[in-house]
């Protein structure tokens, strides 16, 4: 439904507050850009006619009360890009002729990633419409907002008297663009100004942004990097091309400015920012305004460019790959069309826009000084999590949830958390006392909990246990192979106990991979569910004395890691918790814990929520991340700091098969758990 003509009492108003020649028409105006031009003109106590598409009349109801406009100087005009003479009625034009003085130009699709067709309406079609218009009003001023990617892929500098030399246009939106500019260059009936802004951002003072855009999309990234590495880890990034972002209170001052002076139709400005940056520079800008790991050494993307075409584009076409490509750009939230990007070679010279804008003190501000605003602002109002359920509640709720050795320590915190959060709990546990007990707190919670005796190394048991409970509940959509029993004990005394690692790998490890072989069909068959495998820190740290347990939780993490690269594809998520030293009865018999700093089964239960919301690879501390991390660049350095706690730290007197009380440690002993708190030793 086409909105209605601009009543004639708002003409009026307009007309009582006109002075001669200054007012404006504006397509565009409800945009990132345009409506914050709006509010800048609307200081000069002018008239403002908006083009307002009927999709858009709510949100121009509601920018007029931002705007604060009592005067009634911006008026609606009804109207279309896509239609000739942007659909201006006979009546509106009539009524406009003569009356405009600057006509700025901003409606237009600003998307790497739109449909070429959508672009060529919005870009092409909708500056011929508006100058169409401008010439039938006798617009005395054309202004073209347009964008440094008319210049396409230029190789080198581009000034603002170039446009002919553009090169590289074959991307859709740069090509519209580029044709923009084109048809403006080529009019004649109206003087025109044309404005290329660089890659526009948030507001450099309160980092207000509307939408994730240009460099946004990397921000995910760049928080994943913050939340998995400690930010004094140096890391190895990309780099690339060039990129110029400008802060849209920027963009807006220099329009303004630059549009009011004398003398300039017929004249291009490049409203960037006149320090050159490569990508990598950028993104160490954002990560440290996010406290994040930085990258100190940087691969080039532009090395691929010196590979003979047929290899680059060949390699490029493997389904395969552009098949891991998709995931890892959809994971992070970033267009394909972005990637493509990170090697741009142009850098634009603004000096003619700069040195008109000096004596009025507009300048770009430096990245540095604004760059947190920017990212505290996308990450409190802008970061895609925000608008995803990321509650327990709305992950478990209704939901089937196995939790193998629930009846105790880890397994029952997390019962707990799990069933007053709506879910469906089943346990597994050998002992019907604790069983009967942790069913009866959960039910006084409120929750739902459903028990069943089972010693999980018997395997036809195991079997039995599983077709059972399909057969009572249905599915289960997320199993968590909780139970397992640790063992503290070096190999100088465990050359005789070859049967504590039958045990250990028979507990800790055949017992989960039999659950889970006979519940993964079923959630295949659903393409949904989730299977949590409880590890330790020790397994990324390779904790000595400790062989008989790390050796069948990380043949565990092996299963997990080699299954869900099977299933990943069929809706199914294997996830890796490994927990840092959790005080339960498995650690009671070594008195050396007393006195290290453990987690409670109650934060190594909120760790298991972590798993179940996000839905990662791995759940890991910090300093188990680390730990695998160093040894992987540094085996040597992380064996000797594992064999100094080794000799620190003596076997308990119950590995030892003694009664006496443990040695108490020596206070450098304490501190080394203190400085490696969480670790096993």
């Amino acid at each position: 439904m086409r909105l209605r003509s601009a009543t004639a009492s708002n003409f009026a108003e307009g007309r009582r507050t006109q002075k001669a020649g200054m007012s404006y028409f504006i397509t565009g105006g409800t945009g990132f850009i345009g409506r914050r031009l709006i509010g800048r003109l609307a200081a000069r106590g002018e008239p403002i006619y908006v083009l307002v598409r009927p999709a858009s009349l709510e949100k121009f109801a509601q920018l007029k009360q931002a705007w604060r406009d009592d005067s009634g100087l911006i008026i609606a005009i009804a109207g279309d890009l896509a239609e000739p003479g942007l659909g201006v009625s006979a009546t509106d034009r009539a009524r406009l002729k003569g009356r405009i003085e600057h006509f700025f130009h901003l409606g237009a699709v600003y998307d790497l990633s739109a449909s070429a067709e959508h672009l060529d309406v919005a870009n092409i079609l909708g500056t011929d419409h508006a100058l169409e218009l401008a010439a039938e009003i006798n617009a005395h001023h054309f202004h073209l907002v347009s964008s440094i990617a008319s210049a396409g892929v230029y190789p080198g500098v581009f000034t603002e008297e170039m446009f002919a030399e553009a090169e590289g246009l074959e991307n859709p939106y740069f090509r519209t663009k580029h044709e923009s500019e084109g048809l403006v260059r080529r009019s004649t009936k109206v003087p025109w100004r044309i404005y290329r802004p660089g890659m526009v951002v948030g507001d450099s003072r309160t980092g207000q942004m509307d939408k994730v855009d240009g460099p946004y999309y990397l921000f995910k990234l760049i928080q994943k990097m913050r939340r998995t590495v400690p930010s004094w880890v140096p890391m190895i990034g990309l780099d690339g091309g060039y990129v110029n972002l400008v802060p849209v209170d920027y963009v807006v001052a220099a329009l303004d400015h630059l549009a009011h002076l004398p003398d300039l139709d017929g004249r291009c400005f490049h409203l960037v920012d006149p320090k050159s940056r490569h990508v990598g520079a950028v993104l160490n800008l954002f990560a440290r305004a996010a406290h994040a790991p930085t990258s100190s050494m940087r691969l080039d993307l532009r090395l691929l460019d010196h590979l003979p075409p047929a290899i680059r584009l060949g390699f490029g076409a493997i389904g395969p790959v552009q098949r891991i490509l998709d995931q890892i750009l959809g994971d992070l939230g970033i267009p394909r069309s972005l990637f493509e990007l990170l090697a741009y070679p142009t850098q634009f010279d603004g000096s003619g826009a700069s040195a008109l804008l000096e004596p009025a003190g507009i300048r770009v501000p430096p990245l540095e000084d604004y760059a947190w605003r920017l990212w505290d602002y996308w990450e409190r109002h802008l970061d895609p999590d925000l608008a995803v359920d990321r509650s327990l509640t709305g992950a478990v709720k209704g939901k089937v949830v196995v939790i193998t050795g629930g009846s105790s320590g880890i397994g029952r915190a997390t019962a707990r958390v799990l069933a007053a959060a709506g879910a469906h709990v089943v346990i597994a546990a050998r002992d019907q006392a604790k069983l009967d007990e942790t069913r009866a707190e959960l039910e006084a919670l409120g929750g739902k909990a459903f028990t069943y005796q089972c010693d999980l190394t018997d395997f036809e048991a195991a079997g039995a246990f599983a077709e059972r409970v399909l057969s009572e509940h249905g599915a289960v959509d997320i199993l968590i192979n909780n139970a397992g029993h640790s063992i503290r004990r070096s190999l100088e005394i465990s050359y005789e106990r070859f049967h504590d690692f039958e045990r250990l790998m028979r507990v800790n490890y055949l017992a989960a991979v039999r659950l889970t072989l006979a519940l993964l069909p079923s959630m295949i068959k659903r393409k949904s569910g989730q299977v949590i495998s409880i590890s330790s820190i020790g397994v990324l740290a390779n904790a000595p004395r400790f062989s008989a347990y790390i050796a069948s939780k990380a043949a565990l993490e092996a299963f997990s890691r080699s299954a869900g690269a099977e299933v990943c594809n069929q809706g199914v998520q294997f996830t890796i918790v490994n927990f840092p030293l959790v005080r339960t009865r498995m650690i009671a018999p070594t008195q050396l814990y007393d006195n290290v700093d453990t987690l409670s089964p109650e934060e190594a239960a909120q760790m298991v929520v972590d798993a179940i919301i996000h839905r990662p690879v791995r759940v890991a501390t910090r300093l188990g991340i680390f730990a695998q991390i160093l040894h992987l660049i540094a085996p040597k350095i992380s064996q000797l700091i594992m064999n100094t706690g080794y000799q620190m730290f003596p076997d308990s007197a119950a590995a030892r098969g003694l009664s006496e009380a443990d040695v108490k440690p020596a206070p450098e002993s304490m501190a080394l758990t203190s400085l490696l708190r969480g670790l096993h030793w």
